[in-house]
């Protein structure tokens, strides 16, 4: 398999230094793109000398989670990586670098389309940030196979993008089939949640295509495990997120008292870094994820005790229905800020 890059655009980094007259960056990298931070701050400070350049080693989760806060007066600029800008309002300056990537998309998408059932003409396609250049490629080739291509703009993304967090631009697609042109099952995995169709993943770094079906039904099981655990407990902890992204205050209150009114007791624990060892000190039965809705999903193994999201929570105090279950995301608009 020949070697993956991506486009880090170190003439665009030099130029937005340049006309910030910046003197020190930091540089933000989700954990996939790591093990490049490295080479990237060597052609940063080659292309600009005497540019002091700090590699933020934390945990990053997408652009819901910025350098920002971290870098208080002595940074001039955050350069982040391989995610969209969202709208919300920063500190510091900040730079998004998408960081496309050069993986071929042909061959995963045509072995996608040979699982497509015979009848079916028209087909839904969405894809990630970092092949989101390719789309007219995308839709090029598909249509050239003699399908017809739906494509829509979501809450906050692109024509035709979802975000971990926001699926918006799948919602509405009058569509049988999906083809999901990324990595990894939890894009996937979302986009059937959000539109119980067929979704075939066509993944650009393995080249092949599969079926998101059997991923669906195990991620599904496991939640209704959670659920029904989470229908014994007798105290619930509302996990709210000090990051700018993944904060929602409004609803971390507004969980609180219905649980009260169920008859149950809650309490708001705020965080900015979500793991289990951090809920240990607390003596309560069950906990409901506001940040990060991929948390509960993911990391569900990792926890004692249950996680649940708040769609999750109707169904444990029978507000709503396992057979309406629903995924949860956070869709971040203008007037919010």
């Amino acid at each position: 398999m020949s070697t993956i890059t991506y486009d880090y655009k170190i003439d665009t980094i030099k130029s937005k230094i340049n006309d910030l007259n910046a003197k020190n960056v930091i540089l933000q990298f989700p954990e996939g793109l790591k093990m490049d931070a490295i080479k990237v701050s060597k052609e940063i400070q080659e292309a600009v000398p005497g540019i002091n350049v700090i590699i933020d080693a934390d945990p990053c989760f997408g652009a819901c989670d910025l350098a920002d806060l971290k870098v208080n007066k002595h940074i001039d600029l955050v350069i982040h990586f391989a995610h969209t800008p969202l709208p919300i309002k920063s500190d510091c300056p900040i730079l998004f670098i998408e960081a496309y990537s050069d993986a071929d998309i042909i061959n995963p998408i045509e072995n996608a389309l040979k699982k497509i059932p015979e009848n079916i003409k028209t087909i839904g396609l969405v894809t990630t940030t970092q092949h989101i250049h390719k789309l007219s490629q995308m839709v090029k080739l598909i249509e050239g196979k003699g399908f017809t291509v739906k494509l829509a703009k979501g809450e906050g993304t692109s024509q035709g993008q979802v975000l971990g967090c926001n699926f918006t631009a799948v919602k509405n697609l009058d569509v049988d089939v999906i083809v999901y042109v990324g990595s990894g099952d939890f894009h996937a995995l979302g986009v059937k949640l959000f539109t119980k169709k067929q979704v075939i993943l066509a993944d650009p770094f393995t080249g092949q295509a599969r079926e998101i079906e059997e991923f669906y039904d195990k991620i599904i099981r496991i939640r209704f495990a959670r659920i029904i655990k989470a229908k014994e407990a007798n105290s619930f902890g509302i996990i709210m997120s000090s990051k700018k992204g993944q904060l929602r205050f409004d609803l971390a209150i507004k969980l609180k008292e219905l649980i009260n009114n169920h008859g149950f007791h809650a309490e708001i624990l705020n965080m900015d870094y979500v793991s289990p060892d951090r809920l240990l000190p607390f003596n309560l039965d069950a906990f409901v994820m506001t940040a990060c809705p991929r948390i509960a999903i993911d990391d569900s193994a990792m926890y004692k005790k249950p996680v649940i999201t708040p769609q999750e929570l109707e169904i444990v105090l029978g507000i709503t229905e396992w057979e309406d279950y629903m995924m949860d995301e956070i869709i971040i608009h203008d007037e919010q800020l």
